[in-house]
């Protein structure tokens, strides 16, 4: 491959000469620390099965909504990059993302897909379409080797902690096979279908959430069936409960009128203002559920799902069509915290999309409550200028250990590293200019940079 070339070793660090040295040091300190990932999507059947990775593009392109989602915005076909899932020719796929990748200039996910290529399979050659089938042909080579196997990758990556995410009616059988190797891959509590009586799923879920655990169709009936499979994920390793909303919102309702609201939900009789009132009850009840099991309670907030109705109907959800929206968690959280905001078992993390909150809601939040948590940059903010802006918001009024650290909330296993150095390197600049202006000594800033990437999520997710 001629025209490969070294991917600079001080990328994302200052420009400044002085502070660069400083972000340098700061930087090789944690580099190679293992990675902490109390958040993200990678099922853990693909490390029980631990087969071979099929191609490069079912591995780097097919289901990464980061990427099909620009290349939909440039025109490009929907079922040809893998929208619609597995794709009839994934050479030509690889090749038309090949062809478009200049798109990606300056963005997070080209700056990923480039880390990957070079830090993974050591392939540095620009990827465009002179290349696509150098690059393929090495990736696929690669694939076919035991070292580039799930597990091997795993060990390779100095992953420590994997949490998956999951729904609360699977039996966890694979997280208790990985865990009786030694693998500690954790599920992940995540209820948002048994919870929104808006969804079009609520009903059916509901319904075999009490039959599953024999509970009768009440309030107090569903509230002990959830009790109950969240025992069954303690059980199983769990340290969390993640819930993904549109809005931050909650209510502290009389048990008669959530029984009410659930039996209207349950008949399909429920209007907007009911589903809404319920889902934050049902919101609030699971704080309470996280004061008397321990889960960490992480709420992702302000995301206006399938944007996209035609997108939807065509090639389903998670395929690039979700849209941040404009979010306020100080009002719609008051009754939550009103009611267990002081208590010490709660951890509440809060993630956000909307920048705005961050030092207005999120930071002052967190600079009170023993329990609340600053939440990473998630999602479209999880990006070297994004985690900059991210540090500058939060860290004057919250500091740096009111965070969760990072999480890299991802269904793509590979970019694990790469997300988790990005913001290394994020860090190890901002904390260089901190020193260089005489905020932080060398000492102190070592300190943070090394907590950043373990003694504070391990607080935060209490691992």
């Amino acid at each position: 491959m001629p025209r490969s070339h070294r991917r600079d070793p001080d990328r994302l660090l200052p420009l400044d000469p002085t502070l660069r040295a400083i972000a340098r040091e700061l930087y090789r300190a944690v580099a190679d620390a293992p990675i902490l990932s109390p958040h993200g999507h990678v099922p853990a059947s693909l490390l029980r099965a631990d087969e071979p990775f099929g191609n490069p593009t079912e591995l780097l392109v097919v289901g990464d909504h980061y990427l099909t989602r620009l290349l939909h915005a440039d025109g490009a076909d929907p079922h040809l990059i893998g929208m619609a899932g597995a794709v009839a020719d994934p050479r030509e796929t690889w090749r038309e993302v090949a062809r478009r990748f200049h798109l990606f200039a300056g963005t997070a996910t080209g700056y990923w897909i480039e880390e990957e290529l070079s830090g993974v399979f050591g392939i540095d050659t620009p990827l465009d379409a002179a290349s696509a089938d150098e690059i393929y042909d090495a990736v696929a080579e690669a694939l076919s080797t035991p070292a580039f196997r799930p597990r091997a990758l795993l060990e390779r990556f100095r992953i420590d902690v994997l949490a998956t995410t999951d729904d609360p009616l699977d039996d966890l059988a694979d997280h208790a096979l990985l865990q009786a190797q030694g693998l500690r891959v954790a599920p992940t509590f995540r209820p948002d279908a048994y919870l929104d009586p808006d969804g079009a799923a609520f009903v059916g879920r509901a319904e075999a959430l009490l039959a599953a655990t024999g509970h009768p169709a009440t309030f107090a009936g569903y509230l002990d069936a959830l009790r109950e499979r969240r025992a069954h994920f303690v059980g199983h390793g769990a340290f969390s409960a993640d819930h993904g909303v549109v809005e931050p919102f909650t209510i502290d309702l009389e048990p008669g009128e959530a029984d009410r609201l659930l039996q209207r939900a349950l008949r399909g009789e429920s209007d907007a203002a009911e589903n809404r009132a319920l889902r934050g009850h049902l919101l609030l009840q699971m704080a309470g559920m996280s004061v008397e099991d321990g889960l960490v309670m992480t709420i992702h907030a302000g995301v206006r799902r399938n944007h996209s109705s035609a997108t939807l109907r065509t090639f389903g959800p998670d395929t690039g069509h979700d849209i941040p929206l404009p979010t306020s968690f100080v009002d719609g959280l008051r009754p939550l915290l009103e009611r267990h905001g002081l208590e010490p078992g709660l951890h509440l993390a809060l993630f956000t999309v909307d920048e705005t909150t961050f030092s207005r809601e999120l930071a002052p939040l967190a600079g009170f409550y023993p329990s609340v948590y600053v939440g990473a940059p998630w999602w479209f903010l999880d990006a070297p200028d994004a985690i900059a802006r991210f540090r500058s918001a939060v860290t004057e009024t919250a500091g740096f250990y009111r965070g969760t650290g990072f999480i890299d909330d991802t269904r793509a296993f590979l970019s694990i590293p790469a997300r988790h150095d990005t913001a290394r390197r994020a860090d190890a600049a901002y904390l260089a200019r901190l020193v260089g202006e005489g905020r932080l000594s060398h000492d102190q800033a070592g300190r943070v940079a090394r907590d950043l990437v373990d003694a504070v999520p391990r607080r935060a997710f209490k691992l």
